[in-house]
């Protein structure tokens, strides 16, 4: 997961930080994006970048947004702002796919990392040049 110099703020009204990711938002339940809230992005960002990545399965990947604008606030229950460009999940959609560890694993860990980025990038393997800060939540889900 790239690093960057400053902090970003990311939560979700739908769980705390560290706690468990309510079933709806998972392969269990609708399988819809949690509701999520971005603040502090640096004056100079001129893009944020959202992955999220399950640190328990080689940071498999269940979402990548990019081209998200830096006044963004968040996004709503299975929605994203008009224009961001979904990178294709672990998957191979182009879209949230949600938390779904093997049944009788121990709770996986689902790092959702907010990035503000100094340029527009549509991959997270061009994040790590451009990120000027960021931002972490992390959810657990098990089965």
């Amino acid at each position: 997961m790239p690093q960057a110099p400053a902090r970003l703020d990311i939560s979700s009204p739908a769980f705390a930080n560290g706690s468990t990711i309510p079933k709806r938002f998972t392969c269990s339940g609708q399988n819809v994006s949690p509701p999520l809230r971005f603040g502090g992005a640096p004056a100079k960002a001129t893009a944020l970048a959202l992955l999220v990545q399950d640190s328990d399965a080689d940071d498999f990947v269940h979402w990548a947004v990019f081209r998200i604008p830096p006044g963004t606030k968040g996004f709503e229950e299975g929605k994203v702002p008009s224009g961001v460009v979904q990178g294709k999940n672990g998957f191979g959609d182009q879209r949230w796919g949600g938390p779904c560890p093997p049944e009788g694993d121990k709770p996986h860990r689902y790092v959702f990392a907010l990035y503000a980025l100094d340029s527009q990038v549509e991959s997270s393997g061009a994040i790590s040049g451009h990120a000027l800060a960021r931002g972490t939540l992390t959810g657990r889900f098990g089965r």
